[in-house]
Formats: C-alpha cells, sequence, structure tokens
C-alpha cells in the first residue's frame, strides 16, 4: 500500500508580509499576497479569507483581528523580524527548513530550467556561468541563479534557523 505525499502548505500573506512572502517563495512555499491586489478596498481582509479559503492557503497576517476571524485558517505572526517569522512558522510545523529557488519571488510562478538563450540575453547574468544552474520565470522574464546572494541567503538560512525536530 502507497502512503500519499504530504502535501505542502499554500500561503497568503497580508500586505504587512512582503519580506516573508519572498523567503517562502524562495523556500519553495507556493505564496501570494495581498500586495497583487488593488490597493484601497475597503474588504481587502474579508477578500483575504475567501481566497485563504478558496485556494486551500493559510493566512499569514501581522493584524490580530484578521487572523481571529480567519480562526484555524490564519496564523497571527508574532514578530516583525523576518528570520524570527520564518521560525514561527518551522517552529509551527508550517514548513521546513529549506532553500529551493524554485519560485520566482516577485510572482510566485514556478521556475524551470533556463535555455542559453535566456542566459545570454540577460545583461546582469554572470560572464562566466559554467558552474552554476539557472532558472527562469516565463511571467516575469527574470532569471535566477544560486550565486553569491543565494549563497548568502542559504548560510543565513542554517545558520539562523533551528529545524522543528
Amino acid at each position: 500500500m502507497s502512503g500519499n505525499p504530504r502535501r505542502e502548505n499554500r500561503f497568503i500573506a497580508d500586505r504587512m508580509l512582503g519580506t516573508l512572502t519572498r523567503y517562502l517563495r524562495f523556500m519553495g512555499y507556493d505564496t501570494t499576497s495581498a500586495n497583487s491586489l488593488a490597493e484601497g478596498k475597503p474588504n481587502e481582509d474579508t477578500i483575504l479569507l475567501d481566497m485563504a479559503g478558496q485556494e486551500c492557503r493559510i493566512l499569514l497576517t501581522r493584524d490580530a483581528e484578521l487572523a481571529r476571524r480567519g480562526k484555524e485558517r490564519a496564523v497571527l505572526v508574532a514578530s516583525d523580524d523576518v528570520m524570527e517569522q520564518v521560525q514561527q512558522l518551522i517552529d509551527r510545523g508550517l514548513i521546513e527548513r529549506r532553500l529551493t529557488l524554485s519560485r520566482c519571488s516577485l510572482c510566485n510562478t514556478p521556475l524551470r530550467e533556463a535555455n542559453t538563450c535566456e542566459i545570454g540575453e540577460a545583461d546582469y547574468a554572470p560572464k562566466d556561468w559554467r558552474d552554476l544552474s539557472f532558472f527562469w520565470c516565463e511571467r516575469c522574464c527574470k532569471l535566477y541563479w544560486n550565486g553569491s546572494h543565494g549563497k548568502q541567503l542559504e548560510e543565513r538560512i542554517a545558520r539562523e534557523l533551528k529545524d522543528n525536530k
């Protein structure tokens, strides 16, 4: 008998959690953001709660009232510090400590392996890319690779975050 693979949590974050949203995407978690909605809607909290329910997402918020309204589908994020925010989610068993670089940090689209034309046409790509792996966001037309920035992020995650075990 084969077991079902563990389904990963998906998230939706309020406007106050933009940096956490990017970190979760770098960590490979499907994370949408209130920042993708038009600003100024008086019913934005209700829209976020509806989206969380319809899309089977966990709402991440710094707003205590919104978290209360979301009940079990919401998490009140306690800290202003992004690493403490990520650790809170690890401690609750909602995410794992990792860095996958599998989603676009800007739009949440899953990345695919980049082809040589995409790498060559990106003027911001390193000139010597022999030992690097490159990934492409088809929506944003953005090139990603695990260069010094990714390695620094990986080291920060390893240094500052603890596994929930």
